[in-house]
């Protein structure tokens, strides 16, 4: 008895948990314009109508489907095709000097990543003797590790975009 009251307790708990959530939900505007949103009704609030079911936007703001072309305004500043041209070289320039700039600090990081690799943490005890700190030198290496990547990172997106420019 006691077996077929837990198998009902367990199959009903189940059911329950399987069930939909649903709401209704209510908006109320008062006299000074504010809204207010409740899932109980309440005197001059109208239901809205939610279909939990309808497909939200798929497209990112950002991409190609989503953009629409507008035409440009008439007051629109133009800029010449020789001063267009100069701001390209001079963005194309900074990018080439941080590139440089990139390259070597992720020289100097890998640099002191080996460096650092070559000298384990190390402490004395009381009794003098040299023990190794693994927690500190593992703590060490994925900071020196990280700076490392980051650099490397950089250095294929700075490429990136300069590649863009060709």
């Amino acid at each position: 008895m006691k077996k077929n009251l837990l198998w009902l307790c367990l199959i009903f708990g189940c059911l329950s948990i399987c069930t939909l959530a649903e709401a209704e939900i209510y908006k109320s505007v008062d006299a000074n314009g504010h809204i207010t949103y409740s899932n109980s009704p309440s005197k001059g609030a109208s239901r809205l109508n939610l279909d939990p079911d309808a497909p939200g936007k798929t497209e990112k703001s950002g991409s190609k489907a989503s953009r629409v072309k507008t035409a440009t305004p008439a007051n629109f500043p133009k800029v010449d095709r020789q001063t267009q041209n100069q701001r390209d070289d001079l963005r194309k320039q900074i990018l080439l000097d941080e590139l440089e700039s990139e390259k070597k600090a992720l020289e100097d990081a890998k640099k002191a990543y080996a460096e650092g690799e070559s000298k384990p943490e190390v402490y004395q005890a009381a009794n003098g003797k040299t023990f190794r700190n693994v927690a500190k030198f593992d703590e060490k290496m994925q900071g020196l590790q990280e700076d490392v990547s980051t650099h490397e990172k950089n250095v294929q997106l700075l490429q990136k975009e300069l590649d863009s420019l060709k």
